[in-house]
């Protein structure tokens, strides 16, 4: 986990073991979250009458990080799984899909030669990004996805070495992948960033994770 060549925030890289997880192959979509609305009543998304983002093979924006896990608690109860937000760990593991040291979840390039700086106005249907090594479709690309984890900078110098959960507290929750909203996408398999969990940007999305 890390990059000892990349920005300060991804050092040092260092070994980490995890228990057996499930991830989603893809974010989850309008259409998914459509169905957490109509059974709960709860809040539309910050974006959900928006025509560039509200499509239903879209990924679900605008949600804030609290927003993810009221879906995920939803999602538990009606399918009877505990079904949750990845650890940054966990995002990484299956971002690199099963190959240590990947620059990109595709390779040691983008997959479309940009470098990661994707010509998009807006987010794409999810699907468009290749399966990584594990069968994961659009890790890395479209939206950034909420990590359960708090966030701060200076965390792997603890070097934490089984199932990290992050600080037990902070200001700022972790983030993983890039978005469609940066020149210079956040794409890079190590990459961090991290946002004010109350904070519902038209860039963030959610992806599941699960115990085996």
């Amino acid at each position: 986990m890390g990059d000892d060549d990349a920005r300060p925030d991804e050092r040092p890289a260092h070994s980490v073991t995890l228990p057996t997880f499930r991830l989603a192959v893809l974010p989850v979509t309008n259409s998914d979250f459509g169905r957490f609305l109509a059974a709960t009543e709860a809040e539309p998304p910050r974006f959900w009458d928006d025509a560039a983002f509200n499509g239903p093979r879209q990924p679900v924006v605008g949600v804030s990080w609290h927003e993810a896990v009221a879906y995920c608690g939803w999602l538990s109860e009606t399918l009877d799984a505990r079904y949750r937000l990845p650890t940054e760990a966990e995002w990484e593991k299956a971002a690199l899909g099963g190959r240590d040291g990947l620059r990109f979840p595709w390779g040691e390039a983008c997959w479309d030669g940009s470098n990661g700086n994707f010509p998009m106005a807006t987010t794409w249907d999810v699907g468009t990004a290749p399966a990584n090594g594990y069968g994961l479709v659009d890790i890395g690309f479209n939206i950034h996805e909420w990590c359960a984890d708090w966030y701060a900078a200076d965390y792997y110098a603890t070097r934490p070495g089984h199932d990290p959960q992050g600080p037990p507290s902070g200001v700022r929750k972790a983030s993983r992948g890039g978005a469609w909203r940066h020149m210079i996408k956040i794409a890079r398999c190590s990459a961090r960033s991290s946002i004010p969990p109350e904070y519902r940007y038209n860039d963030y999305g959610f992806r599941l994770a699960l115990n085996a």
